[in-house]
């Protein structure tokens, strides 16, 4: 089968390091011709990774979509609140497009989006990568299964680990709502997206609850400086002090976030970048606004009933859920890989040990790209683990537990989609 060939739309730690290593990975199955990113040091490295002609690196989206279409497929990875216009324009263009999550801050446009997949009938998927991990691939074929009967309700847990929240939701880009999205946006979406799909029904009801509790200033240390190498006097007890997350610490937190502290990933390079840049300010000195916990509780018109839970403050990272049905329950840990069948009837339980995964996402973000490539080979004669409809109801659960939160109310799902449309300067 021919391999497809495609272009990315912002070359991040996303974008060229979670998705576009695929092609390095299986060169006979997707080559990437062109590349669009405003970091000149980015775009440089995308094209030696992938030999890009350099009169095919540009630096801007427009000036690609400006262009006769120069591939079979798109990648979008900019930041949250660049991501509708690229998307759509590459869709009208006929670009196949694979979208970083969350599809967009705005519900609205995350509607008008999944309408323009389905006016030009292009393959339109979104980065929901936990569909594809092995971890909630086995739960859901157990429900299927009907391993403990029928699905009653579910508790999910989405564990942020201290470190990733400080570095991505208190120091880095996704800190405040206004400038990327709400949390539960950012971030949870890909819960919301799975418990979509593991309740297989349409959202009804929505409420959440939630907060910043402790990331503000008025937790600071006595004495903490705005920066943490400026003679912090609590560094040893801080478990935030940037150096030993960045410097300190050897694991993926190190590997992965310090590449995003500075191009110069030796411990010179890193310490210089915390002298200077963003990820080197105080957790209790910094300009965020996003919550450090939330709950939200959901209703299916299947009955189902779910409590979801986001924290900061966790130690392990991943995600643990319990599914509770009528003859039996489900517990599961995506940290240690591990799920616990216990019946009813019989009384007894099965551990499930999973093989340890792939990195990136518990192997979620190569075999979205494997999906989305198969897709666009056999031009979408085959569906996909999700949809753009899809994509877009789970993204309506997240706008709808940001409003709830605010307003303090119920959100009805049908109501909120209404109120929505009829605020639609849009025509198809």
């Amino acid at each position: 089968m021919q391999k497809i060939t495609a272009v990315l739309v912002g070359a991040g730690q996303r974008g060229a390091g979670a998705y576009a290593t695929y092609a390095i990975k299986y060169p006979e199955q997707i080559q990437f011709v062109a590349v669009a990113d405003a970091d000149p040091i980015r775009r440089k490295q995308f094209q030696i990774d992938h030999n890009i002609p350099v009169e095919q690196c540009y630096e801007s989206w427009e000036q690609i979509l400006d262009l006769p279409k120069l591939a079979d497929a798109m990648l979008v990875c900019t930041q949250d609140q660049m991501h509708f216009e690229p998307a759509s324009r590459a869709l009208e263009k006929g670009y196949h497009v694979l979208l970083e999550k969350p599809m967009s801050h705005d519900p609205l446009e995350c509607i008008i989006m999944g309408e323009l997949a389905e006016k030009y009938q292009r393959i339109f998927s979104i980065c929901h990568v936990l569909r594809y991990t092995d971890f909630f691939k086995t739960i859901k074929g157990l429900l299927q299964q009907g391993r403990i009967g029928r699905l009653v309700s579910i508790q999910h847990t989405e564990n942020v680990e201290y470190a990733h929240y400080a570095h991505s939701f208190v120091r880095g880009n996704w800190r405040k709502s206004k400038e990327s999205s709400p949390m539960i946006l950012a971030k949870s979406c890909h819960d919301m997206d799975i418990l979509l799909w593991l309740a297989d029904a349409n959202c009804t009801k929505v409420s959440s609850f939630g907060g910043l509790t402790h990331f503000k200033k008025e937790n600071a240390p006595e004495g903490a400086p705005k920066r943490c190498l400026d003679g912090c006097p609590v560094q040893d007890e801080c478990p935030y002090y940037a150096p030993k997350i960045y410097i300190e610490r050897d694991d993926w937190v190190n590997k992965v976030m310090r590449t995003v502290v500075s191009s110069d990933t030796s411990d010179e390079g890193v310490l210089h970048a915390l002298k200077e840049g963003p990820y080197g300010r105080c957790v209790y000195h910094s300009d965020n606004d996003v919550v450090d916990h939330q709950v939200v509780n959901i209703e299916f018109d299947n009955e189902v009933t779910v409590a979801f839970t986001m924290s900061a403050f966790t130690f392990e990272g991943g995600r643990s859920v319990k599914l509770m049905g009528s003859l039996g329950q489900i517990r599961a840990d995506m940290e240690r890989n591990e799920i616990e069948v216990t019946s009813f009837v019989t009384r007894e339980k099965e551990l499930i040990r999973l093989e340890a995964p792939p990195e990136g996402h518990g192997g979620g973000d190569e075999r979205i790209m494997q999906d989305f490539v198969r897709l666009v080979r056999q031009n979408g004669q085959e569906a996909g683990l999700t949809s753009a409809s899809t994509s877009v109801e789970s993204h309506l659960m997240a706008f709808a537990a940001e409003k709830s939160r605010l307003e303090n109310r119920v959100i009805r799902i049908n109501d909120f989609r209404e109120e929505l449309k009829s605020e639609s300067t849009f025509t198809m």
